[in-house]
């Protein structure tokens, strides 16, 4: 199904931030489709962290709305994931608890727990480590619990935050391939911040690419090609060239 003909899931209306004086997102406006996976790109500094960070309700916005499904977005009614840059798995927990302690948070019932910890656990192939400490795990394994964790939840909304910039380039490749075919199979709405273009291209339905600040939205590009995607494709060369074009040059 098309993006266009799916329901709206996000909207986002004329958002704003400010810290003091220093003005950072400036009246963002744009929509997030059911299902959808979203890239946001932007030049380094733009505020593309402080966006995500609005969006989640981690900090409060200056103005501005943001719906889910119609209704304001809040953490209390709606289940908001997100996956940060820095590692996050709790070195206390085992695998499962790690993946488990949303479920927990949000007090589902004991046998719901279990029965999702064990299906997320099986998704990313982690249940012969399911009793591992995060210092057991490689960083992918690693970086792969929290994506659970995140998914464990069945959220509304998933907000992920440049979560492989850390990582190898073969790791990050086979941690891109891991993000798109659990978002197929759970079909939940993804927003993913990256400053790595190709990243970008070979994940996403659509991009949306930042001014610097005082931050705009500059374009939206489709990227509507089909998986798995080969970077050598020319259409999939010409959409990377675009966007770089569009950050390279300010």
């Amino acid at each position: 199904m098309t993006a266009e003909k799916r329901e709206i899931k996000v909207q986002v209306r004329n958002l704003t931030k400010r810290f003091d004086e220093l003005l950072v997102l400036d009246d963002i406006s744009f929509h997030v489709y059911e299902g959808e996976f979203l890239c946001i790109v932007g030049p380094t500094g733009c505020g593309k962290t402080t966006f995500l960070n609005v969006l989640s309700k981690l900090i409060p916005a200056s103005s501005g709305d943001i719906y889910i499904d119609g209704a304001p977005a809040d953490p209390r009614q709606h289940n908001l994931s997100f996956v940060f840059q820095e590692p996050s798995s709790m070195p206390w927990r085992t695998v499962e608890d790690n993946i488990r302690f949303g479920l927990e948070i949000k007090k589902v019932a004991r046998d719901q727990v279990e029965a999702r910890t064990n299906e997320m656990l099986d998704l990313v192939g982690l249940k012969q480590f399911r009793k591992y400490y995060p210092r057991q795990l490689s960083a992918s394994m690693d970086q792969r619990v929290v994506i659970a964790r995140a998914f464990a939840i069945n959220p509304d909304l998933m907000l992920m935050d440049e979560p492989y910039c850390q990582l190898d380039v073969k790791l990050r490749y086979y941690l891109e391939d891991e993000i798109i075919r659990l978002w197929r199979e759970l079909k939940r709405t993804v927003i993913f911040v990256t400053h790595n273009i190709e990243e970008a291209v070979y994940v996403a339905e659509r991009i949306l690419v930042l001014t610097p600040k005082p931050t705009t939205i500059k374009a939206e590009i489709k990227v509507d090609l089909p998986r798995p995607r080969n970077f050598a494709d020319p259409e999939f060369v010409r959409i990377r060239e675009e966007v770089t074009e569009m950050i390279k040059w300010w």
